[in-house]
């Protein structure tokens, strides 16, 4: 089974022009959900005082053959033409692993993979010794070491995706996206 594939899209928003923009973009997503294949999609607005007007999709395909099938069909080519004129230049395509869906930020590109893997590292270590500890009094004598191993798994998911890695992403954001500071000379 090929495991789903993620892809974020960026569009650049021509002033005046957003409301039309979000709504064409809510159609567009509601009717990508007919097209087989097509998993999940989100749209990611800026905030009302943003100086750039960018805007995302995050979009799941079941498979490689599900995303190229649904980027070469009818559907998509028609939304191309409509947004073209409340856009300016052409969208940014990102396929995103498992690590970047954390690190998403629409209006960057992901940091380096190994920025990625140390800060992830770096929130998995206690917390994978965290969760064992917590559990080990309450249910660790009353359950099989297989269901054990499965309450550990999904408490460390919940912990990383929900507080652990938010809270570093945001602490270390410096660190992973450092901003170009031009030279004063």
């Amino acid at each position: 089974m090929e495991k789903p594939i993620h892809v974020a899209i960026r569009r650049q928003v021509k002033p005046e022009r957003e409301a039309e923009f979000k709504k064409i973009l809510r159609e567009f997503i509601q009717a990508s959900f007919d097209h087989e294949g097509v998993l999940g999609a989100g749209m990611l607005v800026p905030p009302a005082d943003a100086a750039v007007r960018e805007y995302g999709i995050l979009r799941t395909f079941a498979s490689e053959a599900a995303r190229d099938e649904f980027y070469n069909s009818h559907l998509v080519k028609t939304w191309m033409e409509k947004c073209r004129p409340l856009t300016e230049g052409e969208p940014r395509y990102s396929q995103l692993t498992g690590l970047e869906a954390w690190f998403r930020d629409p209006s960057s590109a992901p940091p380096p993979r190994w920025k990625m893997a140390l800060l992830t590292f770096i929130a998995v270590w206690p917390v994978s010794m965290a969760v064992p500890a917590a559990l080990t009094p309450l249910i660790g004598q009353r359950v099989s070491n297989i269901i054990f191993a499965g309450a550990v798994a999904a408490g460390i998911v919940l912990i990383l995706t929900w507080v652990a890695m938010p809270i570093l992403v945001k602490l270390a954001a410096p660190w992973l996206q450092p901003k170009f500071k031009p030279n004063k000379e």
